[in-house]
């Protein structure tokens, strides 16, 4: 057709991948879950709670030392007799050996501490889950995103056509003499405007795709071409039963139980530090003297240690740990509400979205005829100009509400979704339609 329409179109088609193939929003979750940066900060700190764990657990495990050591005395040792005095160890000597030290039972110290790196690990590994599904919704938004813009750039393309099928309308009622050198002068500054527009939603698509590339780990200037998303995960939800699954899902909730859950286990550790330890020692020792009958020697030993006074540290790291229990369990209230909000503020907006795309359903059909009756009549002399540039103006208008509705719906189904904490990666895809059947049954 027109130069600039064949430009155009190559452009749109450089912009797809060269295979053809189109990249769906399972594939691309997977990537993202798997790979992305995010997740691989996140799994790092949850090995570091994995430590924390055996670190907890070290007590249990026997303790062995080996030593050596050479010792110089000043005065050598010895002992007074009725016949005077005789030594009883040189006043220089080499020692060496190895020990080993077992807990028998602390009362629970080792247990609770134990328990605490335990929910600590399970908070870190919510927080994990958490980031997941963050890269996730980020992700989904930014596919979404990049349908739109795909899907604008068509508007504006076909905007373009409509403005050069105009403008070829009035050079041929100019040139039959009907209208004036203005009706021209009118189609032209409205088609460069629309060229202008078309440029803006170019570049846009691209700035989209290459932030897909960036969660994809790929060069930002590969080619992009995303498949349509036919998955409907919201289908049965009602605010109510959102509630009750952010309550028993959300990340949040779930890492202030498994923290509320770690400070009670904690405070119960250093409570125990008030009770004596039991142990069990044992070990090979050798010393180089010449006053000794045995230079090597095995011993056994079972003790018991209690900490009589500790200048009340001990009762003052457990008045901080209630104090900080109590605070956990306010703000674990305080989530609940901001969780409830946001299910809610994201239920709204879905519902609100569903709205918008009825409201535009029969827009787009209708401002279509409006330019074909208005082409019609302006060739036909009966209408103005100023009629078909204002309907291919309602017509653009129509497409991009209609378009913005829609993909607006799928924003703010994935943001409901994310609300209520359930797995993104589980919500679309093959099974997502089965998985969506048994979480909302109708």
């Amino acid at each position: 057709m027109k130069p600039l329409l064949s430009a155009a179109a190559f452009l749109f088609l450089l912009l797809l991948p060269s295979t053809g193939r189109p990249l769906t929003l399972e594939e691309g979750l997977k990537i993202v879950a798997d790979s992305g940066r995010d997740i691989r900060i996140a799994r790092s700190n949850e090995e570091a709670a994995r430590g924390t764990v055996s670190l907890a657990r070290s007590p249990w495990l026997p303790q062995v030392d080996l030593y050596g050591r050479e010792t110089w005395l000043r005065y050598q040792p010895g002992a007074l007799t009725p016949f005077g005095s005789m030594a009883t160890s040189q006043d220089q000597f080499t020692s060496y050996g190895i020990r080993a030290t077992q807990l028998l039972y602390d009362f629970g110290r080792t247990s609770s501490s134990v328990d605490a790196a335990k929910f600590g690990l399970r908070a870190r590994e919510v927080e994990t889950l958490r980031t997941r599904n963050r890269s996730a919704l980020d992700f989904i938004l930014a596919y979404f995103d990049l349908l739109e813009a795909d899907k604008l750039l068509q508007v504006a393309i076909e905007e373009v056509k409509q403005y050069e099928a105009h403008k070829h309308d009035a050079e041929v009622r100019f040139n039959a003499g009907v209208v004036t050198r203005n009706e021209v002068l009118q189609a032209d500054v409205a088609l460069a405007d629309s060229r202008q527009r078309f440029l803006v939603a170019e570049n846009n698509r691209s700035l989209r795709a290459s932030r897909i590339n960036s969660f994809l780990l790929r060069p930002l200037n590969d080619a992009v071409l995303l498949e349509e998303v036919a998955e409907r995960p919201s289908a049965g939800i009602t605010l109510e039963s959102a509630w009750s699954a952010a309550e028993a899902e959300s990340p949040e909730i779930r890492v202030i139980d498994a923290s509320i859950s770690a400070k009670e286990e904690s405070i119960q550790s250093t409570r125990a530090e008030y009770l004596p330890t039991f142990y069990l020692s044992g070990g090979y020792d050798y010393t180089e003297n010449q006053y000794q009958v045995h230079d090597d020697n095995w011993s056994l030993i079972a003790g018991v240690n209690i900490n009589l006074l500790a200048g009340g540290a001990t009762s003052a790291r457990v008045h901080i740990g209630k104090s900080e229990l109590f605070s956990l369990r306010t703000t674990r209230e305080k989530i609940v509400d901001a969780v409830r909000l946001d299910v809610q503020a994201a239920f709204l907006n879905l519902q609100s979205s569903a709205q918008q795309i009825e409201v535009t359903k029969t827009a787009v059909a209708q401002a279509e005829e409006n330019v074909r009756l208005q082409r019609l009549r302006y060739q036909e002399g009966v209408g103005t100009a100023i009629e078909v540039l204002d309907a291919v103006t309602l017509l653009t208008a129509a497409q991009s509400g209609s378009l913005r509705a829609h993909y607006g719906f799928e924003r703010a189904e994935a943001g409901l979704l994310y609300a209520m904490g359930r797995d993104l990666t589980g919500m679309y895809g093959a099974e997502a339609s089965t998985k969506s059947e048994a979480r909302n049954p109708k």
